[in-house]
């Protein structure tokens, strides 16, 4: 099958698909410009959050340490006054009403009962209090709490005495001494457990948060603007290699894009006008492949035509002639429809979606067979044909298509030789590969010629290759074989002294 498909035509559709993708697609700018955005804002938040929150702990646990300060001198006052045996100190409630209303707050006075004695909101006096805080006060800690939630604080200072022992001694008959000691100990009675409000204590750090915000907004309205012109400069030469491509896409092959002065943008120009000129090289083989085909299908096609005409312009010729006649037009038709099965021949190996039919073959066997159905050929002109093994090789190939490559070779060593020549072929091996190797002693292969053999209708000699018979599309579907099979092929020639073709093919085929 031969493709018409222009590859002008293939580029404007791969343009114009590239335009409505692009409308489709998200913004390279705006998602490098949320990105840095993010990476900019967002130690600056982080920052700012932890340096309220170490405020706002800071500041309560400043105002407590300074409470409890105070709090330790009134419980000084309340142990000496021995209040917790006696509430009704008119002094001492009149301290604990005034240090409650300086704080801002509530102070319960507990006993070693845990019963409350003293309320300054007298609503809990007579009760039980035994939370975890006044168990630890009456252990002899003092601790606080910082409820966030509720937005108040709880600290505790437990209330001690010094317990004195007195110790008697004897003297004379008629004398007793008594010495009191002061330092036996002391024993916590009760506890000053003090409720406090947090949010008057939080209301500074309220105000260095409102300012801490509108510095934040400051500088967002400073970063914003910064980030999208950095984006925006960081972007323009993609976005100029962009228009550049679509304006090569759209003026054709011979177009070629600046690559500017980033790397980056250069090594994708490079890319890009590397490609450009593959597929101009790819749109000038297909515009001579075309060529070539019509060509080479017109030409049977012309000498039937020219055949027949002679005929029917002949009255009265003798039956042999017509026969002469005939035998040409068969060998013309013969020829057009070689062309034919070689042209769907090289279709179907390109088409990869056939694939291969791989199987463990003695290649050694294959290639006696391969031999023995050339040898009448050779006969016919004298050629002397070997087969040289150099050990027993088992491969995964394809055993009908690879018997074609090598035949083609085979084959035209034999065409294009002198007669009474020789053609030898080797069957060689390693670890991983194994070589066929094809020399002959004909007339060689120009230097110049020889990197377009494996081109699609590409003679040496055009008029000794339709004299053989040939198509010029024989080392194409040999190489499309080899390349099939993972394999490499190479020719070294030198015009006079002969051709030698040395293909390699894997032992084991690896699937792609």
């Amino acid at each position: 099958m031969i493709r018409t498909m222009s590859i002008r035509s293939g580029v404007s559709v791969i343009s114009t698909k590239t335009r409505t993708k692009k409308r489709r697609s998200a913004s390279l700018r705006v998602r490098l410009f949320l990105i840095m955005l993010f990476l900019a804002c967002a130690p600056f938040l982080v920052i700012n959050v932890v340096m309220m929150v170490s405020a706002d702990e800071i500041e309560v646990e400043t105002e407590v340490s300074e409470m409890k300060g105070q709090a330790l001198i009134l419980a000084n006052q309340l142990s000496t006054v021995d209040y917790i045996n006696n509430p009704y100190n008119a002094t001492m409630n009149a301290v604990l009403k005034q240090a409650a209303d300086m704080w801002g707050g509530r102070i319960l006075i507990v006993n070693d009962s845990y019963r409350v004695v003293r309320d300054t909101y007298i609503s809990d006096e007579g009760k039980y209090n035994i939370s975890e805080l006044v168990m630890k006060g009456m252990a002899g800690q003092s601790s606080s709490v910082f409820n966030k939630d509720k937005q108040f604080v709880e600290f505790t200072q437990p209330i001690v005495v010094r317990e004195e022992q007195t110790v008697t001694f004897s003297g004379s008959e008629d004398t007793l001494v008594t010495v009191k000691n002061s330092d036996a100990g002391t024993r916590t009675v009760g506890v000053l457990l003090v409720m406090v409000d947090a949010r008057p204590i939080q209301a500074p750090v309220e105000q260095l948060g409102e300012k801490v915000v509108l510095m934040t907004l400051i500088a967002a309205c400073l970063i914003i603007p910064l980030v999208l012109i950095f984006s925006g400069h960081l972007t323009k030469p993609l976005q100029k290699l962009a228009k550049d491509i679509e304006k090569a896409a759209s003026g054709g092959l011979n177009s070629q894009v600046a690559g500017g002065r980033f790397a980056e943008t250069k090594r994708i120009s490079d890319a890009f006008n590397h490609t450009l000129n593959r597929l101009q090289v790819l749109d000038q083989s297909r515009q001579d492949f075309v060529s070539n085909v019509s060509h080479e299908l017109k030409t049977p096609i012309t000498s039937i035509r020219v055949l027949a005409d002679s005929l029917m312009s002949m009255e009265g010729a003798p039956v042999e002639l017509y026969q002469e006649f005939m035998e040409d037009i068969s060998t013309e038709i013969d020829r057009e429809s070689k062309i034919i099965d070689d042209l769907l021949s090289l279709t179907r190996l390109e088409n990869k979606a056939q694939g291969l039919h791989i199987a463990q073959v003695n290649v050694n066997d294959m290639m006696e067979l391969i031999l023995k159905r050339l040898r009448p050929i050779a006969k016919t002109r004298n050629i002397e044909l070997l087969l040289e093994s150099f050990r027993p090789v088992t491969a995964e190939i394809d055993e009908v298509k690879l018997s074609l490559a090598i035949s083609n070779l085979v084959e035209n060593a034999i065409k294009y030789n002198r007669d009474s020549g020789w053609v030898k072929v080797s069957l060689n091996a390693d670890y991983k590969y194994f070589y066929i190797k094809v020399s002959d002693s004909g007339c060689g292969i120009p230097e110049d010629a020889q990197a377009h053999i494996f081109e699609r209708f590409y003679r040496v000699d055009k008029a000794r290759s339709r004299e053989t018979g040939g198509t010029g599309l024989g080392l194409s579907i040999t190489k499309s074989i080899v390349t099939l099979h993972h394999g490499a092929i190479k020719v070294y020639s030198k015009e006079g002294d002969g051709t030698t073709f040395v293909v390699r093919i894997p032992l084991i085929y690896i699937k792609e």
